[in-house]
């Protein structure tokens, strides 16, 4: 009887150990997800959690995992009777100081965008939120005709043409990226994107090359943001924190190896 009394005592120590044990890993797991300087992913090609629609509980449609990418599919999105809009957000958790990386291809004449510090509750993420710019710079122009929307910005000079603030990696309609150090990729192939932001800079990364960098909310910043298109846009980049989100502009969109670490 003694013999079986100390077996079980020996069984619960042992069972109150691994319970620990697994605790402990789990503690350590939550507290690594939030320790700045680390990466943690927001899309790792196996789901999609945390992602939902800019202003919405659920992905649109069209928005699906293929071959391991978070794919805009406009097929998919065009079959569906869905009358909101198809931007999406990492609604999980929002950021302030961060460095976000994710590669990214588009199709011939395709056009999306990254952006971050993004509020809900507005028409669209533009309304708000500064976007680095994802566009084929190449063909966009033959394949749209830009020349009313340029004209109603004030770009009398060559109209139809993709002007340099809404080129690939550059701070939309805010800052232009570099175009001498910028190496895009052809049409189709995968390009990288990094977006390092915090108070005192913002860097804008393509293919592993700093292509842009400038201080928000200083009196330049200011300066740009009234005198062009978001003078009318009284809470536009305004917000120290917020979503990350992706835009969808009725074109295909391919992303993979979405991380952020909080700086």
């Amino acid at each position: 009887m003694k013999k079986i009394a100390f077996l079980l005592v020996l069984i619960l120590i042992s069972s109150c150990k691994k319970e620990n044990k697994t605790q402990t890993a789990e503690s350590n797991l939550n507290e690594q997800e939030t320790i700045p300087n680390e990466w943690v992913y927001l899309f790792d090609g196996t789901n999609t959690d945390g992602w939902r629609a800019y202003n919405g509980d659920v992905l649109p449609p069209g928005w699906i995992i293929k071959d391991s990418t978070l794919t805009f599919d406009t097929e998919l999105g065009l079959e569906q009777d869905y009358k909101g809009g198809k931007d999406i957000i990492y609604g999980a958790e929002e950021f302030d100081n961060f460095e976000l990386y994710l590669e990214w291809k588009l199709p011939e004449g395709g056009n999306s965008g990254i952006f971050y510090h993004l509020k809900e509750g507005y028409d669209g993420p533009p309304e708000v939120s500064p976007e680095y710019q994802l566009i084929d710079d190449e063909n966009y122009a033959r394949i749209h005709d830009l020349t009313a929307y340029n004209t109603s910005l004030g770009y009398t000079e060559k109209p139809e043409e993709l002007k340099p603030l809404q080129r690939t990696a550059s701070d939309y309609a805010m800052h232009p990226a570099d175009t001498i150090k910028k190496k895009l990729n052809p049409i189709g192939e995968w390009n990288s994107s990094k977006i390092v932001f915090t108070p005192k800079k913002v860097e804008h990364w393509l293919n592993g090359e700093m292509v842009l960098s400038f201080v928000p909310w200083d009196e330049a910043w200011y300066e740009k943001k009234n005198s062009d298109k978001w003078k009318n846009s009284a809470d536009y980049g305004k917000f120290k924190t917020g979503f990350i989100g992706l835009q969808d502009h009725s074109s295909p969109i391919w992303f993979r190896n979405i991380k952020i670490k909080k700086l």
